[in-house]
Formats: C-alpha cells, structure tokens, sequence
C-alpha cells in the first residue's frame, strides 16, 4: 500500500484530498497541519516519513497570506522555501514521489497568452518569490518522480477564498465593487484534488517537472463575482473598478492565465470549464 503524506492538510486542498480519499482504498492518507508536523523542521519531518514509511508527499502546505507576507518574509520564505527544500531532499534520500503545489504568483502577468511552464518567471510579491525560491530549491535538489503543479485562484467550500467572500459580503451590501483589469481562471480545489490521486500513479520522471492546472477558460475578479451571484440569483450589483483604485500591499499578476496543455496531454486529463465548477460546488454552500 502506498503511504502518502498530505501537509496542510485543513487547508483548501488538503480538505478536499481528505474528502475523496475513502474512494481510494489502495492508498493510506496520512494528514498533518502545522499543529501537528513543523514542515520547517527537517528531523521532525524525516522522522515522520520514515516511522509512518511515507511513499508519497502531496505538498498542500504554504503561506498563502499574499498581503501579509510582505511584512513577514522570513516566516513566509520558510514555509514556502526552506520546507520545500527539506522536502525534496527527503524525497530524493528516501526515494519517494514529492508532488509540490505552487502558484500563478511565480509570473509577473505581463503576458497576452496563457503561461506555459517553461516561460521565464518574474515574482512581484514576497509570496510569489518565495513560491519561486521553493520551486528553484526542488529543481536544484532534483529528486526523481518530482512534479510542481502551479495552479491559481483556488476555491472550495472549505478554507477562506474568493467565493466564500462574496457571498459573505453580498448579505450586507447592496453593492460591491471588484477588480477588472486581472485575468486568470480559477480553480476549484476539488477538480485538482482529482487530478492530483489520478495522475499520482503515473509519475515516472528522471528530472523535476513542472506542470499548469487551472479549471479551463479565463474570466477577471470582477466575471468571477458576477457569476456567483447569478449562479446564487443574489440581487448585488457588481461594479468593476481598475488595480489602481484597489491598491494592495502586494502586487498581483494582471494577466496569469495557465496553460494546461501539458498536463492534459502528458496524463491523459480532461479539466472542467470554470463555471461548470462554481455552479457544482455552490450548489453544496
């Protein structure tokens, strides 16, 4: 039996692979938060993969505070970097598959087309960097059967996101006003948990991979808002304001939309439309 280790696992994706892991039986899933395994701890977590004879790590953890981690670089670079490190040096001692989640942050959004993997990154956050630096440190180590998956504008019905903001915030405003001029798609935790358990036996590679995963199509922040709420048939009127006028401690990729067709044709993977999506997982809120 395959014994995988899933850190973060009360955040959005770590839940989600917590909800559909009674429909894999051939796998053991071993949870852990913060509370419980210190990722920054390299002999706690050695010690943990070996008692536990962890085959697999499915990496969830990070800090994802994008504000917040501008004034908290050296917290937020070791969880993002530093334990990713300590990961893929285990994952490369132990033998064992390492799959780690990073971000759309790693570009800086000055494309026109979808990003593909190999174009060259340019953070503009302390998140993003860190999230860079982490995704440097596993290439650098180079553990095989190692694969990043960045992915962006993650949502569920489980942590703080997007979607669970905008319904909060349409029970008492009559109007809400959301960014425009920043296009991705979003991704809902639950499809890339799927992803993840399905692609999982087919990881055979000699070098790190890195590939996209994002629900298909692209909307803004602003087309996000408007279809919650007609999903949800909630009567709150959606302005769109520009970046400019919604100044943030960290700066955001204006345009950080992901190609996915690596990942589609390297395992075999249909994605969902990303309204498909949303309306399946509001119907559960």
């Amino acid at each position: 039996m395959n014994n995988i280790l899933v850190t973060g696992g009360n955040g959005q994706l770590g839940s989600e692979l917590r909800e559909i892991a009674p429909n894999y039986p051939e796998y053991n899933f071993l949870f852990t938060n913060a509370k419980e395994l210190d990722i920054t701890n390299h002999n706690a977590v050695i010690v943990f993969i070996k008692s536990n004879n962890i085959n697999v790590i499915v990496n969830c953890a990070a800090y994802t505070a994008v504000d917040k981690a501008e004034t908290d670089p050296g917290l937020t670079d070791a969880i993002n970097h530093l334990a990713v490190a300590n990961f893929a040096q285990i994952a490369k001692d132990e033998e064992i598959k390492l799959i780690h989640i990073s971000t759309d942050y790693v570009f800086d959004g000055s494309n026109h087309k979808s990003y593909k993997e190999n174009d060259p990154p340019n953070p503009q956050s302390v998140y993003g960097q860190t999230k860079l630096n982490g995704e440097l440190a596993i290439q650098r180590i180079n553990p095989d059967n190692s694969i990043i998956i960045r992915t962006s504008w993650v949502y569920s019905i489980f942590g703080n996101n997007f979607v669970k903001t905008m319904l909060r915030l349409a029970e008492t405003r009559e109007e809400i006003s959301v960014v425009s001029d920043q296009i991705g798609s979003p991704t809902n935790a639950a499809d890339l948990a799927k992803a993840i358990l399905r692609i999982l036996p087919k990881i055979n590679n000699q070098t790190v991979e890195i590939f996209h995963y994002s629900n298909e199509g692209a909307c803004s922040w602003f087309d996000f808002a408007k279809v919650i709420f007609q999903i949800k048939k909630i009567s709150c009127k959606t302005l769109p304001i520009s970046t400019k006028l919604y100044p943030t401690p960290a700066k955001r990729p204006k345009y950080s939309l992901l190609s996915k067709s690596k990942i589609k044709d390297t395992y075999s993977i249909e994605i969902p439309y990303w309204i498909d999506s949303l309306t399946n997982v509001l119907r559960k809120f």
